[in-house]
Formats: C-alpha cells, sequence, structure tokens
C-alpha cells in the first residue's frame, strides 16, 4: 500500500523511471531539446498530479524531462537536493520547516496535496473503536496513539488538536509505527488510536473505526500538507528552471482536480493500491499556488513544539515569487 505525504525517513530507493508521455509531435528533436532534471518521490497520493502532467505531456511542453528517484520519506530527500544531486523534491511542509530553521538552502516552490476542509470528504483524521471513550482530542491524554513519523506533522498536528480542546498534548503517548499497521494495532488494543491518511483512512472506516478529529483542519482548514521544494542557490541561479517546473505542476494540479476518474486510475500505476481501494478512498485537494497562511500556521505550531530552532518566517522559506 502507498506511504503517504507524512513521510518523514528512508533512504533513496534508485531511479524510478518516468511514465511515458503523450506524442505532441516532436519526436526526433524533442528529446534533445528538453532539459533533464531530477526529482526526489514517494509512492504518494498527493504526488498523483506530477505523474498525472507527465502522462499528459505537460512537463515536456514546459522543455523539461523528469527523472523520478524514489525515496521513503523527506529525510532522505530534503539532503539530496540541498547537496545538489536533485534539483527538485517533495515532502510534507514541516519536515520542509526543520531543515530550514536549521540552516539548510531550501525554498517552497510549490504545493502537494492539500486538505479539502471539509470531513465528509478530507484525508486524514484520528481514528478509535467504536464505543472508545475517547471521544473528543482532549480525551486522549493519557492513552497512545500511532503516527508514522515523531516530531513531524503527525504528531504536531495531534498536539495542536488536543491543545484546541483545552487538553494537555504532553499527556499523550505517541507510538511511531508505519501506515499499514496501524489498523491492525487499534483493533488488536496496542494503541488506542491512530492518525491515518489514505488508503489506510479508507481502510479503518470500512472497518467501523471512528474519526475523533480531522488532522489537517483542526491547523487550518486548507492546510497544504505537501510541497515540492527546491535550494534557493539554485532558484537564483536558474529561475528559468524553478519556473518552468512551477508552471508544469501547477497545470497538472489544475489537471488532476478537474479529472478524479484519471486521478484515481494512475494512482494503481505507481503505487501498490488496488483498483478498488483507489476507486473509493479520498482525495486531497490540489491547487496550483503555495498556502502561505497555511505555512504560517505550521510554523506556529511547530515552534510551539519545540521543533523549530530559532526565528523562522514564512519570507525565509517561501520562494518570492510564490507569496
Amino acid at each position: 500500500m502507498a506511504l503517504t505525504a507524512c513521510g518523514g525517513g528512508g533512504e533513496p530507493s534508485g531511479s524510478a523511471p518516468a511514465n511515458g508521455s503523450q506524442d505532441t509531435g516532436t519526436a526526433g528533436t524533442a528529446s534533445e531539446e528538453l532539459r533533464q532534471v531530477t526529482v526526489g518521490v514517494m509512492p504518494l497520493v498527493d504526488l498523483a498530479p506530477l505523474h498525472l502532467g507527465m502522462d499528459q505531456g505537460f512537463f515536456e511542453d514546459h522543455g523539461l524531462e523528469l527523472e523520478l528517484e524514489s525515496a521513503q520519506g523527506g529525510a532522505a530527500i530534503i539532503p539530496a537536493v540541498t547537496s545538489g544531486q536533485f534539483e527538485f523534491g517533495f515532502s510534507n511542509p514541516t519536515s520542509v520547516l526543520i531543515a530550514a530553521s536549521r540552516g539548510l538552502d531550501i525554498k517552497v516552490i510549490a504545493p502537494g496535496g492539500s486538505s479539502t476542509g471539509d470531513a465528509e470528504t478530507d484525508y486524514g483524521a484520528t481514528v478509535v473503536l467504536p464505543g472508545s471513550d475517547i471521544d473528543s482530542a482532549a480525551d486522549l491524554e493519557g492513552h497512545s496513539v500511532a503516527v508514522n513519523t515523531l516530531n513531524n506533522i503527525s504528531d504536531s498536528t495531534v498536539k495542536e488538536a488536543v491543545r484546541q480542546d483545552g487538553g494537555d498534548p504532553s499527556k499523550v503517548d505517541f507510538v511511531e509505527m508505519p501506515f499499514p499497521n496501524m489498523v491492525a494495532a487499534v483493533e488488536q488494543g496496542t494503541v488506542d488510536a491512530a492518525f491515518l491518511v489514505e488508503p489506510f483512512l479508507t481502510a479503518g472506516l470500512n472497518q467501523d473505526m471512528e474519526p475523533v478529529f480531522w488532522n489537517w483542519m483542526e491547523v487550518s482548514p486548507d492546510l497544504m500538507a505537501s510541497t515540492y521544494f527546491t535550494t534557493g542557490e539554485l532558484a537564483e541561479q536558474d529561475p528559468e528552471l524553478v519556473a518552468d517546473f512551477q508552471a508544469a505542476i501547477a497545470q497538472s494540479a489544475d489537471y488532476a482536480q478537474a479529472h478524479p476518474d484519471e486521478t484515481r486510475e494512475i494512482l494503481t500505476e505507481y503505487t501498490s493500491i488496488p483498483e478498488e481501494a483507489a476507486a473509493s478512498l479520498r482525495l486531497p485537494r490540489w491547487s496550483d499556488e503555495v498556502n502561505v497562511d497555511s505555512l504560517q500556521r505550521l510554523i506556529e505550531i511547530s515552534s510551539e513544539d519545540g521543533l523549530l530552532e530559532g526565528d523562522l518566517s514564512v519570507d525565509d522559506v517561501v520562494l518570492a515569487d510564490q507569496q
């Protein structure tokens, strides 16, 4: 099953060949004219627009040929980008904020997936078994919650929900485990609750698990839960390259938002999500603009949780043309 945008660890696992693009009628010389760039990616639902854009030829239209380098999380992708091994990378924004606060030259250039702002359709929630004594975020005090990565966006959003509900997040016991293990862990009583994202959220809901709160929406109704980034150095030295990538990603996001059936279909091509699951899971909302207010909220809660070193502002991490 696919991982999610919350992935925080892992090492690169080798090159993942790009999906074939449609013939644009420029065979022969087209490949010689395209600029080859490497993008660090993960097998996530949030990345569907990237793959759709490659299939539709949007990146070729902007003079780019993408090589996708697969990793399990942003902890491997971020240093590969800042060292110049990859031109662009993908991660959850909290990992990017942490890296920037530690002095790494990193700039957010485009959004990945975002909250839908609607509990009927959103794709991330903290769930419990039916009949649990946990009815609200504050009730998590003294209970265990599974998250995929400690000290990152998963437990940070849980803590914010507990705070907003009048509880003490320091009294919540967070247990790190892979997303594929969480539904069974809740069923077996290994943990009292779990933060699930797609496709695992739908799997849990199909097992009659009950959402206590919707993590993204607790922070911001339109939270940008994943993002594309590069270095400030590359943006300064080759602004045209970065602008072309941004334009292709924006076009791809608009296409994915307008074509949900194609989006679900392509999930089965680059992830291990079965067709039946892809047909019913909740999709993120895709936007063509960086949500600066959302990033500011993440800076605020990350600072409160002690994840950031020193003072950090949106201006420090977002490319100027995206503000």
